[in-house]
């Protein structure tokens, strides 16, 4: 499979070197950790599905050191759910203006614009990724949004784009082979996504 660490290209090298700077990875929610699909009951529940591979990939990447945020438009009691299990503290719902909550973000972490990634997959996004080191798209993202992304991932929103991001994060940082072998051993705290 070719990726941002083994396609051999000085782009995978961009990439890699913009990845071992991250320190803080923001995501978007609707369409990167879900597929985008909304379901709506008649009494007003919402319902959305995550990937459980994506969830573990998050545990990892925050185990490894580096803080996890989400940023989405919408507000959901799901989405605060989703979170409080992954241990992910920086929550922004309801946001419009994406790269003013980034932008927040950076300045509250105390982290300059290139040790921070962010993933999104529609136009709202856009302003978000400019203010960061480390652009990504889902692979379904708007074609608008996977040109102005630094690396594109395989995997479409909530099918284990977001795993494939923080692996390739902890491969640039040099823990991913440590958190997976804890993970192997039964030796996390966090396991379970």
């Amino acid at each position: 499979m070719k990726d941002a660490t083994t396609d051999g290209g000085g782009r995978a090298a961009e990439v890699i070197a913009r990845a071992k700077a991250v320190r803080l990875l923001l995501l978007d929610v609707d369409g990167v950790l879900t597929d985008g699909r909304l379901f709506l009951s008649d009494s007003g529940e919402e319902f959305k599905a995550f990937h459980s591979r994506d969830g573990h990939g998050i545990k990892m990447l925050i185990a490894s050191g580096v803080r996890v945020g989400l940023v989405t438009g919408r507000t959901s009691r799901v989405v605060q759910r989703r979170a409080d299990d992954l241990g992910i503290t920086l929550l922004i719902q309801g946001c419009h203006d994406k790269r003013a909550a980034v932008n927040g973000l950076l300045a509250d972490e105390a982290l300059a614009a290139a040790e921070a990634a962010f993933m999104g997959d529609d136009v709202i996004d856009l302003p978000a990724m400019e203010a960061v080191g480390l652009a990504i798209a889902v692979a379904d993202a708007h074609p608008l949004v996977r040109s102005h992304a630094h690396w594109v991932t395989e995997q479409k929103g909530g099918c284990g784009a977001v795993r494939e991001l923080c692996e390739l994060i902890m491969r640039a940082h040099g823990t991913l082979d440590a958190q997976l072998g804890r993970a192997y051993q039964g030796e996390c705290s966090w396991a379970g996504g």
